[in-house]
């Protein structure tokens, strides 16, 4: 049983459980007074918008350079592909590894995963509710690892710097991934599993 179903109102901010009250008025948590919702408004609408931009802002990410290296003043542009190939042929193969799954694995992963918990909600697609919140909880933990690549880039910018021999600057790719992951991160976010649960109760009614 779910708790809307037990008139059951959870609170967004402090989590409280509130008593759904009777009438259609606009509900106050009793602890924190905040506003009450069955479930976040707008959901997956707010969802989508913020998933089609980290994608259409995915592609920059990708193609433009994420860091440029200037050495005794050639620069050398790199883009995150461009890092990891040079990565690999300097033997630095853990490197390597650990930059193409945080930098491309990660936000992929990030992004289809999302698209298909939305689509399949919607289109109340052939996938058990256990299937997707596991899908959901996985999106969630992998999260904090697509900021790696921002982290090393900006350890470099602020360590390799000896005036004009040796500097490393920061690329226009770089503004485009951390949007991306910032977008996904609130994509996740926006995204009530709660509507999971209702998806399965109505496919389980329907069937």
């Amino acid at each position: 049983m779910r708790a809307i179903d037990a008139g059951i109102l959870v609170c967004g901010d402090c989590h409280q459980l509130n008593r759904q009250g009777l009438t259609a008025e606009e509900q106050h948590c009793r602890r924190c007074g905040a506003v009450l919702h069955a479930r976040q408004p707008d959901s997956l609408r707010r969802t989508w918008a913020l998933l089609l931009t980290a994608t259409i802002l995915y592609i920059p990410a990708n193609v433009l350079d994420i860091m440029t290296i200037n050495l005794f003043g050639n620069p050398a542009p790199s883009t995150i592909m461009g890092g990891v190939i040079e990565l690999i042929h300097a033997d630095m193969l853990p490197i390597a590894f650990v930059v193409f799954f945080a930098s491309i694995v990660v936000p992929t992963f990030k992004l289809i995963g999302i698209g298909m918990l939305l689509y399949s909600v919607q289109s109340h697609q052939p996938l058990s509710a256990k299937q997707r919140i596991l899908m959901y909880r996985f999106i969630e933990w992998i999260g904090r690892w697509s900021m790696l690549d921002i982290f090393v880039i900006a350890i470099l910018v602020a360590l390799v710097s000896f005036g004009n021999l040796t500097t490393i600057e920061a690329g226009p790719a770089a503004a485009a991934f951390c949007s991306v992951v910032v977008l996904t991160m609130l994509a996740a976010h926006t995204f009530d599993p709660r509507l999971i649960w209702d998806n399965a109760k109505t496919e389980d009614e329907n069937g």
